[in-house]
Formats: C-alpha cells, structure tokens, sequence
C-alpha cells in the first residue's frame, strides 16, 4: 500500500524525522490559507500522486508571493500529471501539499527497503540525492552506500553516523542525523514498512538534515495492524480492478498485454507470465486466486479480467494441491457461463483429482481448450490469442 508524501511526512515526524512545516490542501483557497498560516516569504507547492518525478513533470513550483501560490496551485490542482513512474495515462492531482521554503545547501538521498537476500532491512545513502538518483545509481553504484540492519539490534549509532559523514553531512550536523536515522529506522520497522525513501534528504545553512521529500510503502500482508495507515487509502490513485480484488481476497495486477492469467500461487503465476512471454504472448494480469478458491471467487476473478479491453485469451494454470482440480474445474464452468465468455479459454491442470477435473471440463459443453503441460498451453493461448 502507498501513502502519499505529506502522510509519509506525518509518520515520520511521530519518530523524530526532521520535515518542513506544510499543510494538505485540497482547494486553491486552502494553498492560500495554508500559506498564510505557515508564513515566511517563500511556499512550495507540491502535487500528491503515488509517483516520483513530480517536479520534472511539473508538479512542484516554487511560489514568492501569496498571488504565486494560487496560481500554481490553480495551475496543478486538476491537472494530469505525466512522469517516469506514472506511465503514460498519468495521474490526475486531487490533493496539494503546501510547504515552507527551504535553506538548502546540499541534496543528499536516503532510502530503505527489505532485502530478502540478507532479510534484512538494508539503508541506503548517497551524497548524490535529487531527481536523478536512478542515473547515479546506474552510472555511479559507488556512490551509494549501504548498511544491512541487524533486526535484534537495531540501526547501531556508530552506522548511522559513519552513513551520515559517507554522504557529507558536516560534523556539526553528525549527532542530529544519527538520531534522524535511528527515527527512520523506528518508524519503517514498526510500522511494517516495505519502502521508505527520502530524496532529496537536505543539509540547510545551519547544517541539520531534513527530510525535504518523503515516501513510504508498507506490507499489505501486516495492514491489519494499521487501522490508522489503512485510513490513509487513497482509492481514486488505485487501480480501479485492483482494488474491486482486493475485495475478494484476489491478488490481482493488471499489465499492459492482451492474455489473462489465473492461477493458483505467486510462484506459478509468475512462472506463467514467463512461459506466455517465452512464446510470444504478453501477459494481461497477474492473479493469484491462492489455495483456497471457491466457485464465487473463481467468478469475480473472470469479471475483474474481462474488465479490461485489451483481452483476447484467458489462460487458467491450476496445480491442484490444496486447491483440488475439480473443485477449479467447476469454477471454471460455472464463472464461464456466467459471465457468458466470449474470449478463448485455454485451461491446464495438474495435481489432486485432476482426471476428475478434466472430465467436469469436458463434459461442460463449453469451448474450453484443454493444456497438457504448461507449455502446450502457453502455446496454445498465444495462437488464440493472435488468431493463429
């Protein structure tokens, strides 16, 4: 799950993470407000999608006057803001964050993730932070440095301090970036962060460490938890399938090819993903009915796929292990009539009952394809699916 950047913000002010002073706005009138409020000579108006990029895309302006942050805020509020990581289509801006301006004297990047090589969380840290983090980590990795984080221990201080002089923070800021650091770490472990990253972190005139940018990411498998990160949905930035999934306990992602895929485990699904690309097709989705997938949740995963208008084959890849094969079978039939499928259907079982399975199929009087292997029937969708 995403929050946007003045929650993330929220968060971590609760841990002792140094942010500017800023308001959420949602309206022109209340950038002004907020402004107002803040006080001072000089306003950052700043977009909140769930994307990076906001300020190559045009949705971060600097305002020097009251009249400077009403029309940025007119100007971006509404508007479909295109970047890097938003794909072509955008995201349209419904909320603002309102900041005080800052003293910045050097951009340095700070960031956390889960690496399931060590399982660990591992801190990253550049002196090189800012919009273009991605080319120095492609052309420059040397530059980043890394600590993995013991889980018992915590972020030790003398890592946190022999990260913060790595990326140049001066000695007279040491101390309070140690403790910036250690507050990070607090808030993504406790929190049941996946990601949490800081770009640009600041060093201002006076030499303290601000987090002038803030994102964070967190676990869905731990939200239950969260009730108070829960609240922060925002679903209008959300994958409208996505989410009507998740009402079903559905693992969905939609993807940008034309070929279904229903399947029963992340392992397989992605293996299958894989096998359609190998021969030629492009996934449409990734779904994960999981072990336990009932006729009614076999039924809303076909309704959530044919939503989209690309599709031109569906393949299902079931191994029947807990998850029976006849019991997939029947939910095959009875979601194919009832969402009465136009597309071809190619289907490949494996597993517990799966003779009984193939014959429900067989005896269904439906046009469905039958896979003997995953590779005959990865085969056999791509030819559906291009009409060969």
């Amino acid at each position: 799950m995403k929050i946007h950047e003045y929650q993330a913000k929220e968060i971590l002010r609760k841990y002792g993470v140094a942010t500017p002073r800023g308001c959420p706005c949602f309206s022109v009138e209340e950038a002004v407000e907020a402004a107002k409020k803040i006080g001072g000579k000089v306003w950052v108006v700043k977009a909140q999608i769930h994307a990076g990029g906001r300020g190559k895309g045009g949705g971060v302006k600097l305002a020097g006057s009251l009249e400077e942050v009403r029309q940025h805020a007119g100007q971006i509020l509404g508007m479909q803001l295109k970047t890097h990581q938003t794909g072509p289509e955008g995201q349209k801006v419904r909320r603002l964050l309102v900041e005080e301006g800052a003293d910045i004297k050097k951009e340095l990047y700070l960031g956390m993730v889960v690496d399931r090589g060590s399982q660990r969380v591992v801190l990253m840290a550049s002196s090189e932070g800012g919009m273009d983090i991605e080319e120095v980590a492609a052309k420059s990795p040397e530059k980043i440095h890394r600590v993995a984080i013991d889980p018992v221990q915590g972020l030790a201080e003398g890592d946190a301090e022999d990260i913060a002089r790595k990326i140049g923070v001066p000695q007279k800021g040491v101390a309070q970036a140690r403790d910036f650091l250690k507050g990070l770490y607090r808030a993504f472990d406790e929190m049941d962060a996946s990601l949490a990253e800081i770009n640009p972190l600041i060093v201002t005139g006076d030499e303290r460490v601000l987090a002038l940018d803030a994102k964070m990411n967190f676990d869905d498998n731990a939200l239950f938890r969260h009730a108070d990160i829960v609240a922060m949905r925002d679903l209008d930035k959300e994958d409208p399938a996505e989410i009507e999934a998740s009402k079903h306990d559905l693992s969905y992602i939609q993807l940008d090819g034309n070929i279904g895929c229903l399947v029963n485990g992340a392992g397989l699904a992605m293996a299958t993903m894989d096998i359609i690309k190998l021969y030629g097709g492009s996934p449409a989705n990734f779904l994960d009915v999981g072990g336990g997938a009932s006729t009614e949740k076999v039924t809303e995963a076909f309704k959530i796929m044919l939503r989209n208008p690309r599709l031109r084959a569906i393949l299902v890849n079931i191994f029947g292990g807990i998850m029976k094969c006849d019991v997939i079978a029947e939910g095959v039939v009875a979601a194919a009539r009832q969402v009465s499928l136009k597309v071809p259907l190619v289907v490949r079982l494996e597993g517990t009952n799966v003779d009984i399975g193939k014959r429900i199929l067989a005896e269904s009087g439906l046009p469905i394809i039958s896979g003997s292997n995953m590779a005959d029937a990865a085969q056999k969708v791509v030819a559906a699916a291009t009409g060969k």
